[in-house]
């Protein structure tokens, strides 16, 4: 017999016999009874498959949403695809902020355990995979997006970073530039690695050698990529061109380049990631990325409720959505423009 089920039956004070019959939802058991052992169950933090099915059964219909930082308009669109796919589906959406810290992420977590929700997802994780597995492996139901997560029980979907990365750049250089500094987000994101990889790749194809001194860190906040840009500015490069990991990060840029009277793209050519409703009225409009922001998190939600309500996931668990790199005025030579 599992020790596991030992453990619990001594912890509730009944025989291991007691707990197989209430993780096997049998009528037999008085509620009372059932009640201390689905207590000690959780305490414990043990469910088994057969437990975990049981546990679900008692939905809240209800479904959790962590994102690094509300604030960031990327993750409002993620969200609105999420809620509109639950409300069709007629369950809730609670939103948690982990304001990029790991540990609130950890602590969110519990909400599964502790049945507040039915399923979690979270939104470009800084929790490692091995963590996520765990909870996965015990029944609990998480959905990822904006990272890749090789489970089969945990729906992901994300877009191409080095691939979309690689044509941003590519761009740039096709427009005679060689200087190209490149504006990162959260220094241990893993959206900042794969876009520095795309945008080493295009250098790399170009026979441009890598300059480190051209990289920082806005941590994908317009400030940030204010006082990125500002960082690179100071120190008295060539750079005739940048690539900005989000578009918020870019609108920093405009507002520092406004403050240095540096004109775009006449003086340095600018192109962001996510295509925000507001990079289209700048002046001159930015050039940008656009990520199907608002599908990956219907898909993602869509998988999830299929889930509870056991439906497998068909043939695949694992997502990749195109994206589009979108050419405005913001990156063009300025013979190009008009």
């Amino acid at each position: 017999m599992d020790k596991k089920i030992v453990d619990v039956a001594k912890l509730a004070g009944v025989s291991p016999a007691t707990v197989s019959r209430v993780l096997n939802d049998s009528s037999l058991v008085k509620e009372r009874t059932k009640s201390k052992v689905l207590a000690a169950i959780k305490e414990m933090d043990y469910y088994p498959n057969a437990a975990a099915k049981h546990l679900r059964s008692q939905r809240t219909m209800t479904l959790g949403v962590i994102v690094p930082d509300i604030n960031v308009s990327y993750f409002a669109e993620i969200i609105k695809g999420i809620e509109n796919m639950a409300y069709a589906r007629k369950y809730k959406v609670i939103i948690c902020d982990s304001d990029n810290k790991v540990e609130k992420e950890h602590e969110y977590l519990s909400l599964l355990p502790n049945r507040t929700v039915d399923a979690l997802i979270l939104v470009t994780p800084l929790l490692a995979n091995d963590v996520l597995y765990e909870y996965a492996d015990k029944g609990h139901l998480l959905g990822v997006i904006g990272k890749s997560v090789d489970h089969e029980k945990i729906p992901s979907c994300k877009t191409d970073n080095v691939k979309f990365s690689y044509e941003a750049v590519s761009h740039l250089i096709e427009q005679g530039h060689r200087q190209i500094a490149y504006i990162g987000g959260y220094p241990d994101s893993v959206e900042t690695y794969e876009r520095l990889e795309g945008y080493m790749k295009a250098l790399k194809s170009s026979q441009i050698p890598f300059q480190p001194m051209l990289i920082d860190n806005g941590d994908f906040t317009e400030e940030g990529g204010y006082e990125a840009i500002h960082r690179l500015f100071d120190k008295s490069l060539p750079i005739t061109a940048v690539y900005v990991a989000n578009d918020e990060m870019a609108l920093g840029v405009y507002k520092a380049c406004r403050e240095r009277g540096i004109r775009i793209p006449d003086e340095l050519a600018v192109i962001g990631v996510d295509n925000n409703r507001i990079t289209r009225y700048l002046l001159p409009p930015l050039s940008t990325v656009e990520q199907p922001k608002y599908a990956m998190g219907a898909i993602v939600a869509e998988k999830l409720i299929d889930s509870l309500n056991e439906n497998e996931f068909a043939d695949k668990h694992e997502f990749l959505i195109e994206s589009q790199v979108i050419i405005r005025e913001s990156s063009k030579r300025p013979e190009t423009t008009g």
